[in-house]
């Protein structure tokens, strides 16, 4: 249930993010708070925001953020599995470095891309939202991006392949399955001249076991 006082200051918050965890809302509140008004939200994209970013940036390009990488280990009960059968979808986790892009969005538009942003990846929240600082070829630029702690419960620990096969040939969640979110990602990081030696493997694994071509055929 949420505390008295959540519940006395959610009126005051979007429509959207009034019906996630506390955790989430308190969140969003420091995220909004801290946006740049003059040049807008500045976002650093390593997953699905890459092929699926939900607004027409002002300005994008590529970026490298040192101290984290990529990594399919977080559990997903909704987006890309369910109760029964949970998920996996990216995030960043310490150690290492990433490559992804830079976004920034026109200030006019900043607010309601956070908003539909948080609705869209903090559902459960999971996540640990940063402002990472990502090189570009502007030079260094602080931009928000969304982490996970080592301690996370949601963090998934290592799967031997059997146990990712069955992740990816079971898990559907309200966006899709995960061998669909691995896939995409994949192919855009690909198209934007990114390799990730991890995920590449994963995908290849679940080509040579034909989930790919069965996937294909169901559809």
């Amino acid at each position: 249930m949420p505390s008295a006082s959540a519940q006395n200051t959610a009126h005051d918050l979007p429509a959207l993010i009034r019906g996630l965890p506390e955790r989430s809302q308190r969140l969003y509140r420091e995220a909004e708070a801290a946006w740049d008004r003059e040049q807008g939200l500045l976002l650093f994209a390593y997953g699905s925001l890459i092929w699926k970013p939900g607004f027409d940036p002002a300005e994008q390009g590529p970026a490298l953020v040192h101290g984290f990488h990529r990594a399919l280990r977080l559990r997903s009960l909704v987006n890309r599995g369910n109760a029964q059968q949970a998920g996996l979808v990216l995030c960043l986790l310490s150690g290492g470095s990433c490559r992804g892009l830079f976004y920034r969005v026109a200030p006019t538009q900043s607010a309601a891309v956070l908003c539909e942003l948080w609705a869209r990846e903090m559902v459960v929240g999971s996540y640990e939202p940063r402002w990472l600082l990502c090189q570009t070829p502007q030079g260094p630029r602080p931009a928000l991006s969304f982490t996970l702690p080592r301690q996370s419960p949601g963090l998934q620990a290592h799967l031997d392949d059997a146990a990712l096969l069955h992740i990816l040939r079971h898990a559907q969640g309200r966006y899709g399955s995960t061998l669909d979110y691995l896939q995409r990602t994949v192919i855009s990081l690909r198209s934007h001249g990114i390799c990730d030696a991890e995920l590449e493997r994963q995908l290849t694994l679940a080509e040579r076991h034909g989930l790919l071509k069965e996937a294909a055929q169901s559809c």
